[in-house]
């Protein structure tokens, strides 16, 4: 392990790609709770981690293309990830109809088939090699202004679509057949969910990598729903915790030159951990506080 040389504060002025990786983990940071908070709500906390394979499937694709058969209009695999991602999502949506009382057993059928996929198309380009290596660890310090500019896109799409939808959207992914007495569509809201969904996975492959990317959704998730006291509240905390670990990541990260996605996703948890016990310190003094108090009214 080799420390660096220049504070990482003062590294963000000379170095681009240090401005490039900061502004992408925090555009990041701010949308993956907000989507995963949905997403845990509906109880498909697992469909990140699909997705996430499956996008392994495009981007072996497009390594097998590029630099196997020489495909070189295809400038860049990870627009094949995306569509892969998307393809993947709409895939498990139809299993899902499919399989109406057993639901949750369309996400083993589309991993099993992404991660096939990924091995045989990985074998034909020749290996692993360090593109592979990036993309499924992940590594934010490569990011340009080319992907910059895309994920700028995508948040956009995404903060448009929560602000106009936002009672729709919880009202469907809390109760969908309430949803359906008040008249919401709620075709229309799963393809739109599920496109949006299918669109963050994939573009956070470059944050935290395919192995970690469900992390990154859901696990200030549910370090924030110990402490939410109403869903908005939820997503407001997951956000603060999900951009404390992006800066807290990159940092140590680029002081101590260690895997960026990797130390952010081992902040993330050790925000869970300390919220859990701090949780349980609080639950076990008011119970305290009750039983003293029952106690003085008694005698």
């Amino acid at each position: 392990m080799m420390l660096a040389d220049q504070a990482f504060i003062f590294a963000l002025f000379e170095y681009p790609f240090l401005r490039y990786a900061l502004a992408t983990g925090l555009i990041m940071g701010f949308i993956t709770p907000m989507i995963g908070s949905f997403v845990v709500i509906r109880r498909l906390s697992f469909i990140a981690d699909t997705l996430s394979h499956f996008s392994l499937a495009g981007l072996s694709i497009g390594i097998f293309l590029i630099n196997t058969l020489g495909y070189t209009f295809i400038s860049d695999p990870l627009y094949l990830a995306i569509i892969a991602s998307i393809i993947g999502a709409f895939i498990i949506e139809i299993l899902r109809g499919y399989y109406q009382n057993y639901k949750e057993i369309s996400m083993p059928i589309v991993l099993s088939l992404g991660t096939a996929l990924s091995v045989l198309f990985i074998s034909l380009s020749g290996g692993f090699n360090t593109s592979i290596y990036n993309f499924l660890f992940g590594s934010i310090l490569t990011v340009g202004d080319r992907y910059l500019s895309i994920i700028i896109g995508t948040a956009l799409l995404v903060i448009i679509l929560v602000l106009v939808y936002y009672k729709q959207i919880v009202i469907v992914s809390f109760d969908e057949l309430y949803a359906r007495l008040l008249g919401i569509k709620i075709g229309i809201f799963q393809f739109i969910s599920t496109f949006v969904l299918a669109l963050v996975v994939s573009l956070s492959i470059a944050t935290v990598g395919v192995l970690l990317v469900s992390s990154l959704m859901i696990i200030p998730v549910a370090a924030a729903m110990k402490i939410g006291k109403s869903f908005k509240n939820t997503i407001v905390i997951a956000i603060i915790f999900s951009e404390l670990s992006i800066m807290g990541g990159l940092w140590l990260s680029y002081e101590l030159n260690i895997a960026s996605g990797a130390t952010i996703v081992l902040i993330n948890i050790f925000i869970l951990f300390i919220v859990g016990i701090l949780k349980r310190f609080y639950v076990n003094k008011r119970i305290k506080n009750r039983q003293a108090q029952s106690m003085q009214e008694t005698n």
